[in-house]
């Protein structure tokens, strides 16, 4: 059941809508369930004697009394609230609705039980599956309802109805989802022939463009690269950037003017404040004189993920919450530049990530400076790297399991929720980047001489797993890349020890592929040691390619770059 409270200053207005044919004439027999006086309260759906404006004017009765006090009509009285049972649930008779409204309009301070002066309101259903509570927030003392939080209290007060009406149970809302969008807003994009309305595209386009920026103007930059209208809004002294707000291509008003949406409107975390505290700061950019070849910044990004996984085990929620919301980052770079093959599933893997990276935690985004830049460097980097690109999303589908415990465990469902809608996609973008790969080393499998001597190594290195590896569909696969490795310099026994107990493997569904992704992106040996010899002891004015190439030199799997 979702509750969805908003505020406005016409009451005929709210009236003429919910009473009416709707915009797509949706609405079928509207009438009112309750009432703060159903005797008081003519119902213009059933009465034929009643009118919208004599309603209205019972409803606005205490607000035009303190109209004459003060001069005014008092700004944003009218409250309204829609709740819709979700999808699959029965539908409620009007006698259900009606205890519904009743405890939403108590929940949210609008009509406290027992208060004789509390606000008037309605509830009318013009559809099977919702209700609209609509009230005047003026109470007849002429006091304003206390209705502080009352998003909040409304949808605890859902959960509670869903149980006791053996409805679908929804995850409660912890305040940090961004606001959905209107019905108005919903039929406009209908009206368009859009997927989406644009506060959502912009949402996401504010997101992407926020992941492979370095720097606020570059922020701004991009987003008016793409078509949308950027609003700056200035402090009137020091002529800084207080705040924003984006329209979308061809999105105007009645007049013609752009629709424009606050930073802050479109998620908690794109406000400017909060755009400020992740973004790279410019010491930092400086620092970097040149870019990381392509496959060092895959390397990179692995052991970033990697970390941020140890973060999730620690006690430093602060920290977690900050790899969180830089892996969101990561998952939207990696996207970027991803063959078609399995692009639109990393695309929307980034997403559904996008509701999971916040949370109540506040995040101490300085502690993931290091998973935030490999990040960025991705912007970079091409997806025509071998396997390695492969071995980061693998390492990407383990952070979305982790990052779904870590949610659980502290009781944010509606992230935990996220976080697995991310791995389903992961999971699908991942099969379809993995298989290409595989076949190929599986089709350069060394000669049986010495695929028997990887064998005994791996018995030598992990014993208590051997069975299972050897045994693994995607064993060729590994023992190419063991061969690799070899050449690369790396004592074999070591490296799969190594690589065995950085991630546990009993609970892999595919040792012997967890193992080719681990061992695919450690660095080469001797390529390290050929630079090692040619340094002179002056630090390197960046990074070579040699000391990146990573042991899996698979072939080019056929993509091309996407900017």
């Amino acid at each position: 059941m979702v509750p969805d409270v908003s505020t406005g200053s016409h009451t005929a207005g709210l009236l003429y809508y919910l009473f009416g044919p709707g915009r797509r004439d949706e609405h079928a027999d509207a009438h009112i369930v309750a009432a703060w006086d159903m005797a008081g309260a003519p119902d213009p759906g059933r009465d034929p004697t009643a009118t919208i404006g004599r309603l209205a004017d019972r409803l606005d009765l205490h607000a035009r009394l303190r109209a004459k006090e003060t001069g005014t009509m008092p700004a944003k009285h009218v409250w309204h609230c829609p709740v819709r049972t979700a999808p699959g649930d029965r539908y409620l008779t009007d006698t259900e609705w009606a205890e519904v409204a009743r405890r939403i309009v108590a929940a949210t301070g609008i009509a406290p039980d027992g208060d004789d002066l509390a606000c008037r309101w309605i509830a009318v259903r013009h559809a099977d599956d919702h209700i609209h509570i609509a009230a005047v927030s003026v109470r007849a003392d002429g006091r304003r309802a206390r209705t502080h939080r009352d998003g909040w209290r409304a949808q605890a007060a859902c959960r509670r109805i869903e149980t006791e009406f053996g409805l679908r149970q929804l995850n409660p809302g912890d305040m940090t989802a961004p606001k959905t969008p209107t019905s108005a807003e919903r039929a406009k994009a209908e009206r368009l022939g859009r997927p989406v309305t644009s506060r959502e595209w912009l949402r996401e386009q504010a997101y992407a463009v926020l992941a492979a920026v370095g720097s606020e103007q570059e922020f701004f930059d991009v987003l008016g690269s793409l078509g949308i209208t950027v609003n700056k809004r200035l402090g009137p002294k020091s002529g800084e950037v207080t705040g924003y707000s984006l329209a979308a291509p061809g999105d105007t008003n009645t007049s013609g003017e752009p629709v424009f949406y606050g930073g802050s409107k479109l998620a908690p975390d794109l406000s400017i404040i909060r755009i400020r505290e992740t973004l790279t700061r410019p010491g930092q950019a400086r620092a970097r004189r040149t870019r990381p070849h392509p496959r060092e910044s895959w390397q990179h990004a692995d052991t970033a993920l990697r970390h941020a996984a140890q973060t999730l085990d620690s006690d430093d929620d602060a920290a977690a919450q900050a790899h969180l919301a830089a892996y969101s980052t990561m998952l939207h770079n990696t996207a970027l530049n991803a063959p078609p093959a399995y692009r639109a599933e990393l695309r929307a893997a980034a997403t559904a990530f996008n509701r999971a990276r916040r949370s109540a935690i506040r995040a101490d985004h300085q502690k993931a400076t290091a998973l935030r830049q490999a990040a960025k460097d991705l912007t970079y980097a091409s997806h025509d790297a071998g396997g390695l690109p492969v071995a980061v999303i693998a390492t990407l589908v383990h952070l979305a399991v982790a990052a779904t415990r870590w949610y659980e465990q502290r009781g944010y469902q509606q992230q935990a929720a996220a976080a697995h809608r991310t791995l389903t996609h992961l999971h699908a973008g991942y099969r379809h980047a993995a298989a290409p790969v595989l076949a190929d080393l599986a089709r350069r499998t060394p000669h049986p001489q010495t695929t028997q001597r990887l064998e005994a190594a791996v018995r030598q290195a992990v014993p208590q797993h051997a069975d299972r590896i050897l045994t693994d569909p995607t064993w060729p696969a590994l023992a190419t890349t063991l061969a690799q490795a070899e050449t690369a310099g790396h004592h074999l026994p070591t490296l799969l020890h190594q690589t065995a107990t950085e991630r546990e493997l009993h609970t892999a569904h595919s040792p012997a592929e967890t193992l080719t992704w681990r061992i695919t992106t450690t660095p080469n040996h001797r390529a390290t040691a050929a630079r090692a010899r040619t340094t002179t002891g002056a630090a390197p004015s960046g990074p070579s390619p040699a000391a990146a190439s990573p042991v899996n030199a698979s072939p080019d799997m056929g993509s091309q770059r996407h900017r």
